[in-house]
């Protein structure tokens, strides 16, 4: 977040593409106090765009930043050498990775450095995705590819952070479980405290873990191709004995039913042998 005491003049970064990851940091770098300037092949402003942010040029955006951060891939290279006298002596940040390991000699930053031998070529930001730029490094890899519509779409942030949050109780609620099942700890409290772990906090600890597995899984249930050779998938065949047990404990819990059937296990008989 800004604050009071950053200076009054910002600090200009060039971006070289409006692509997601070009736009996502760019957001990001106008959230920490730079003005952010993107040099384009279309110089159109569009929705997309942080706002505040300004498009020129490459030519135009290039003088106005000795710090350019080439947010385009390798196959497009070639334009920067038409801009050789202007970004001589700028530091460039390649920020691109290649489809394939492997996939040429050199890497996309050395190649950059042989076209424009008089700029500083650095590298950095390849390791991170628009959207972890976006909403940080959790599940960063499962929302990639619906920030390819929208880089500033957080729509599913609350489904992650949801299902982990559904996993760590359940898995500490299970650690106690255990616990509590060693004999040298069920000797040491009374049946009611035993009950009470054993059952109640039991039935907790499995409706934690089959949430946690059911948020895990999301809609992918409804794609076709999470069913390869026409098998579901494995945390589908997990949740079969899981669900058939809250389902049934559902309708033992209504007081008609709970209540007779806690009466047969008190001794209770329809027709008692001796009155």
């Amino acid at each position: 977040p800004l604050t009071s005491d950053m200076p009054s003049k910002k600090e200009i970064v060039c971006i070289f593409g409006t692509g997601d990851f070009g736009r996502s940091l760019g957001y990001k770098l106008m959230q920490c106090g730079y003005s952010v300037v993107y040099g384009s092949r279309s110089t159109q402003n569009s929705g997309l765009i942080p706002q505040g942010a300004t498009i020129l040029s490459h030519a135009e955006a290039a003088e106005t930043s000795d710090i350019i951060i080439v947010a385009i891939h390798r196959a497009h290279y070639r334009f920067l050498e038409s801009l050789r006298e202007i970004l001589d002596g700028k530091v460039l940040v390649d920020v691109s990775n290649n489809l394939k390991i492997n996939q040429y000699a050199e890497s996309n930053a050395e190649y950059l450095a042989q076209l424009l031998p008089g700029s500083k070529v650095v590298k950095a930001f390849n390791t991170v995705s628009a959207w972890a730029l976006q909403s940080g490094g959790l599940d960063a890899s499962r929302q990639a590819l619906k920030n390819k519509t929208d880089p500033f779409w957080t729509g599913m942030a609350w489904h992650s952070d949801s299902y982990l949050a559904l996993g760590i109780l359940g898995f500490f609620l299970f650690v106690l479980l255990g616990i509590t099942s060693l004999p040298s700890v069920s000797n040491s409290v009374n049946w009611r405290e035993f009950r009470f772990v054993q059952s109640y906090l039991g039935y907790l600890t499995l409706v934690l873990c089959t949430a946690h597995t059911l948020g895990y899984g999301g809609k992918r249930f409804l794609n076709p191709q999470s069913y390869p050779w026409f098998l579901p998938p494995v945390y589908l065949l997990s949740l079969i004995i899981p669900c058939i047990v809250l389902f049934i404990k559902f309708f033992l819990v209504f007081p008609c039913i709970d209540r007779p059937l806690t009466e047969i296990r008190q001794g209770w008989e329809r027709n008692p042998k001796y009155e």
